[in-house]
């Protein structure tokens, strides 16, 4: 047997199975679209590699078998795909790169900045942000006078103690925005968003210098996953607490 056909678990016949179903995937979607395509088919676009039509089918059927779904590879690395024979360094990244594209174009353009006065508004509106994320990360949500979005600003990234974000990064950017109101933002990507103690400590550091610098600190959300939070809502608002 071909030691390639050995290498992805596919036999003879399968591979026939495969070709019969129809012709490449490239020459589908340019016959009826993209849309018309399964989501196999899709990642086989993707991949591209030199492999032969029904090598490539089954490599891409494999991954999305083993990610549960295309949304579960959200969730992958470069050295995830790079175990797959056929899938080297380069493929490795630009998988990658097609899957932040497809986080950030989740958030959809907005034809008016986005209202920012309710912590679930905040949360609906990082919940595509955070999708994948494993490691901690801090916003600030810089807002106008009728506390629409002006500007938002990765602070900190992958640092999980008290020191996660500093006020004078937080409003430094907020000053510079002419922002009247910000929100702070961060993650846990373990999907529960009960705050720890450094969160709180964070929280009144936060509250303690908007007042110095006269800029509301409108909230300060923790989003999670709403499957992973006791309350079922999938954040926490120190507002709504009474911290601030």
């Amino acid at each position: 047997m071909n030691q390639s056909k050995l290498d992805l678990g596919l036999t003879g016949g399968d591979e026939e199975i495969i070709l019969a179903c129809g012709e490449q995937p490239q020459a589908r979607m340019e016959t009826f679209g993209a849309d018309a395509l399964s989501d196999t088919e899709l990642l086989a676009v993707m991949l591209q590699n030199g492999l032969a039509t029904g090598q490539l089918m089954a490599l891409a059927q494999r991954i999305v078998a083993e990610a549960g779904s295309v949304a579960g590879l959200a969730h992958w690395h470069p050295a995830d795909f790079r175990r797959w024979k056929g899938i080297g360094r380069a493929k490795g990244q630009m998988l990658m790169a097609m899957i932040e594209i497809a986080r950030r174009m989740a958030r959809g353009p907005q034809a008016e900045a986005p209202v920012m006065n309710r912590p679930e508004l905040v949360a609906e509106y990082f919940q595509p942000i955070i999708q994948g994320l494993e490691v901690e990360k801090f916003w600030t949500m810089c807002l106008n006078r009728k506390n629409r979005l002006k500007r938002m600003v990765e602070i900190t990234s992958g640092t999980a103690t008290s020191s996660l974000a500093h006020p004078r990064e937080v409003f430094r950017c907020a000053i510079r925005e002419g922002a009247t109101a910000v929100v702070c933002v961060h993650n846990h990507p373990s999907g529960d968003p009960a705050p720890s103690a450094a969160d709180v400590q964070v929280t009144r550091q936060l509250r303690d210098a908007a007042k110095a610098v006269d800029i509301e600190l409108l909230d300060h959300v923790i989003v999670g996953r709403t499957g992973a939070d006791p309350q079922s809502r999938g954040y926490y608002s120190f507002r709504e607490a009474g911290v601030l």
